[in-house]
């Protein structure tokens, strides 16, 4: 069970993070003037917080709790009660979430993804929403979800893409429906954004042109090879890095694993995309995160003839 330590720890973070985001978008947000003819949204002040919801949001990915309802009822509720005395009733809580999916990218993007240092990991992680014998039986994700086959097999649903760097930060990630390939150019626009130097990905990413087109744009693709392939020279840094692909694999272990990413519970689109949201917020608070251990080559002319 998470400590009340952390929770304290999450919510000032959250808290000062909120503070300022709304400050910025105070000072830099026009509002519309009523005498033109525009008309004004009422701003009032909820009974919680956007910052009380996002930590209640986040601290239920710490692996405490495997359904959502009992971690409120019966955690927020009543063991931390002193510390959200103004919580909503579970329904309305419900409703309440998507209200801060804003802040919450924005957190994300600002102040929980790390950065990128030239050295980079990437792969897909599939995220069904039901078992594949009740996919044509789907309502809530009817002409979103699609179906895909992964390395454990087929699913029904979508396709997490993650980039990381060899610290375990997560960099920027792409939700596609599951029948999206790795090398899908949507999906690369995005990652391109905020990745430079090298990234090492497993044999799934394995095309000429694609490799051309990442390296016209400054990015080095480093891939394991096929057995039906003809092998080429590879400098030894850039095969024991090719090693450390476990750092990706981990990520992603400890996402569905720990931060209850996968579940077939979910009722509306909305809560399916802030849980998403809050598992990938929750592991920036994660103390363990994978890491690769630095490689270290000596230089040596053993090898050198005379």
């Amino acid at each position: 069970m998470i400590a009340t330590d952390k929770v304290t720890e999450i919510f000032c973070i959250l808290d000062e993070f909120c503070k300022n985001l709304d400050a910025e978008l105070a000072k830099n947000l026009h509002i519309a003037p009523i005498d033109e003819g525009y008309k004004r949204m009422r701003n009032r002040k909820g009974q919680m917080s956007k910052s009380e919801i996002m930590t209640i949001l986040l601290c239920y990915h710490f692996g405490s709790f495997r359904n959502f309802k009992h971690y409120y009822l019966f955690f927020i509720k009543e063991h931390l009660a002193s510390y959200f005395p103004k919580a909503v009733f579970y329904t309305r809580f419900v409703e309440l979430m998507p209200r801060v999916f804003f802040d919450m990218m924005a957190f994300m993007r600002i102040q929980g993804f790390g950065k990128c240092t030239g050295i980079s990991f990437v792969d897909s992680t599939m995220v069904p929403v039901c078992h594949n014998m009740r996919r044509k039986f789907n309502k809530v994700f009817d002409g979103l979800a699609k179906n895909g086959k992964g390395t454990m097999g087929w699913c029904h649903g979508f396709k997490l893409h993650l980039l990381c760097n060899e610290m375990g930060d997560v960099l920027t990630f792409c939700l596609t429906p599951a029948n999206v390939d790795d090398r899908d150019p949507r999906v690369w626009r995005v990652f391109t954004k905020v990745l430079y130097g090298k990234v090492f990905a497993d044999k799934g990413y394995i095309k000429q042109e694609f490799f051309e087109n990442l390296f016209n744009q400054g990015i080095h693709l480093v891939h394991g090879l096929k057995s039906n392939m003809k092998n080429k020279l590879m400098p030894l840094w850039d095969k024991m890095m090719l090693r450390k692909q476990y750092i990706i694999e981990c990520i992603n272990e400890l996402l569905k694993n720990k931060a209850n990413l996968v579940h077939s519970r979910h009722r509306s689109v909305h809560n399916f995309l802030m849980n998403l949201c809050a598992a990938l917020a929750a592991y920036c608070f994660f103390e363990n995160k994978p890491e690769a251990l630095p490689v270290r080559i000596e230089k040596s002319r053993q090898l050198e003839l005379f």
